[in-house]
């Protein structure tokens, strides 16, 4: 299952089934999981765990030391959960000493050429990153995001669970959950409704949340004042909690 020319170094830690493809390069800390294949000329490095059922495709360079000019060689990780797609050219860098230690990566992530996962970016799962997105260092990103090719992310900007940008979107703030994010800065465009049909929502809970995006940006209130109405509103619909939780998290402020 490895290619004689692929190295592999003797501490790596592979599952019997891992197959690795030709010129891959595996360092001393890797641990990989059962059923996933690296494809050719990919290198994987520092201290990195990858889960089961992974494909990574031919260039990938996966937990390299991250590009922080504050970095001094600290024991930082990079973590990629299970089922995971990840596609030619992918750079994922591992964490600093200055947040968590550690870019995480959840499962069943839809991953596609040219993204770039900067140190402690924390990615759920479900997600789909089209080609060329990018994101700086310190990003969230929630379950079920999907983020529109050539999206360029700030550091510290955290995307909401079942949001969506547009191609060439480029975010300095937070986008909220369910939102449509599109331009250069990013402005918010109503919700991703064919998205939550998609994943099984309720007509009435989409109902809902197009009500709380009405309360959020059309209704003339500053944001306390929508904080304070969408609470109001998360007693008929429960979805709008995962929107509240949201807006009182929110460090750069959202898109406005």
């Amino acid at each position: 299952m490895i290619h004689p020319t692929a190295i592999v170094h003797e501490g790596a830690k592979l599952a019997s089934d891992v197959s690795v493809g030709p010129y891959s390069i595996i360092g001393e800390h890797v641990e990989i999981g059962a059923g996933t294949s690296v494809g050719p000329h990919v290198v994987i490095n520092g201290h990195t765990r990858i889960g089961t059922d992974n494909r990574i495709f031919q260039f990938s360079s996966l937990g390299e030391m991250p590009q922080d000019k504050k970095y001094q060689g600290e024991e930082t990780r990079l973590e990629i959960g299970d089922r995971n797609v990840i596609r030619e050219f992918c750079t994922f860098n591992r964490g600093t000493s200055q947040d968590v230690g550690v870019t995480r990566v959840g499962d069943d992530n839809w991953i596609m050429a040219y993204v770039h996962l900067a140190h402690d970016c924390q990615i759920g799962n479900h997600t789909i990153f089209a080609n060329n997105a990018q994101l700086a260092g310190h990003v969230q990103v929630g379950d079920y995001a999907i983020l529109g090719g050539f999206t360029v992310v700030h550091q510290f900007c955290h995307i909401g669970g079942h949001s969506i940008t547009g191609m060439g979107t480029i975010l300095f703030k937070d986008v909220p959950p369910y939102v449509t994010a599109a331009g250069h800065d990013a402005q918010p465009h109503g919700i991703n409704s064919e998205g939550l049909k998609r994943r099984g929502f309720s007509s009435e809970a989409i109902l809902a949340i197009k009500r709380a995006y009405k309360t959020l940006y059309k209704s003339g209130l500053t944001l306390e004042q929508a904080k304070l109405a969408l609470a109001e509103q998360t007693h008929a619909c429960l979805e709008i909690q995962i929107l509240t939780d949201f807006l009182a998290h929110s460090t750069r402020g959202i898109i406005r």
